[in-house]
């Protein structure tokens, strides 16, 4: 009996306290953690989805950018934290998906430091050319790199990047080889692309949507199950011969492991709420970009199964983030020379 009293005792003496801060939830500012640098499409986000969840939850939704590693630096800050829901970590897909078979040295386990809260938004990765390169659609552009193993060179915006691996797995869905040449970031890479030094990139709708629609860029396919409406003419990578090429990259927020349900349900209501509103629509429309807002369960599949897709993709290209990079640095010098 005494036995049962002490247990029931120090039972709700741990459950109380946690009630009462998740009912109290939040009464001071909150730190949503940015792991890239100001201005990209994380940021952007992060403080937009902040700015609509702050009116709701009453206080500050503040943005902290913390670069460097892939976003592991900025996601290690959130792991590290105490959780309570005032540390929250604007994640990409590639920190919770793919840095874990890039990197030798996680300085976190990516499936259990972290409770996902919410998908935030998501876009389909697009294949484009430079239109002087001899391939009309996809299909001829599998011909092409068929029959020339090697010789047709695509950017990126570094090795291990979403971009990186949306070209690995187009490779590997199409059965082709493609020469990759690693940039450091996106606008190099495209520049490049647009004066001919490469012939093509994979990656994401805002950064090639003004160069497809000013005509120097020719988009061949859309890696996802249903087109764009930015670009309903322009097939997905199934209706242009090509099955099982599906590369989304998306932005969600996470919380620390160990912070209470409440609390990370009633953030999942809110960022469901403020991805809804008129303002966030009207914000992103244009930008390729699809604004999701689910459930913690729903986000958690997510993030399992597109774990296991990359990690396939990555270990069957042998990618690695630290390593070879000054090797495939010094190809892609010799590359633009040419």
């Amino acid at each position: 009996m005494v036995l049962l009293r002490y247990i029931i005792v120090s039972v709700f003496a741990i459950f109380v306290p946690v009630a009462a801060q998740a009912q109290n939830y939040p009464d001071r500012p909150i730190k949503l953690i940015a792991p890239f640098p100001a201005g990209g499409l994380a940021d952007v986000l992060a403080r937009a989805v902040g700015d609509e969840m702050s009116k709701a939850l009453g206080q500050p939704v503040i943005v902290e950018n913390r670069a460097g590693a892939g976003g592991n630096n900025g996601a290690d800050v959130v792991a590290k934290s105490t959780p309570d829901g005032y540390t929250l970590l604007m994640s990409s897909a590639g920190i919770l998906t793919a840095n874990p078979f890039l990197y030798s040295n996680m300085p976190f386990d990516a499936e259990t430091a972290f409770i996902p809260v919410s998908n935030v938004a998501e876009m389909p990765m697009i294949l484009v050319v430079n239109p002087k390169v001899p391939a009309q659609d996809l299909k001829e552009l599998v011909v092409l790199a068929k029959s020339q193993p090697n010789k047709l060179n695509f950017g990126s915006p570094g090795i291990g990047t979403t971009g990186h691996l949306g070209l690995a797995m187009f490779m590997h869905a199409a059965g082709v080889q493609i020469t990759h040449v690693p940039y450091r970031g996106a606008a190099p890479a495209i520049t490049d692309l647009i004066a001919g030094q490469i012939d093509g990139v994979v990656d994401n709708p805002p950064t090639v949507i003004s160069h497809i629609e000013g005509g120097k860029l020719r988009p061949l396919a859309v890696a996802a199950k249903e087109r764009m409406a930015l670009f309903p003419n322009v097939p997905t990578a199934a209706d242009a011969g090509v099955a099982n090429y599906e590369a989304n990259s998306w932005f969600g927020i996470a919380a620390p492991a160990g912070t209470p349900a409440p609390i990370v349900a009633r953030l999942a209501k809110e960022i469901a709420a403020a991805v809804r509103t008129p303002a966030m629509q009207e914000r992103f429309a244009k930008s390729g970009a699809r604004l999701v807002g689910d459930t913690p369960e729903h986000f958690a599949a997510q993030i399992k199964a597109e774990r296991a897709k990359w990690g396939e993709i990555i270990k069957a290209a042998n990618i690695r983030s630290e390593e070879h990079t000054s090797e495939l640095q010094s190809h892609h010098d010799l590359v633009c020379r040419l």
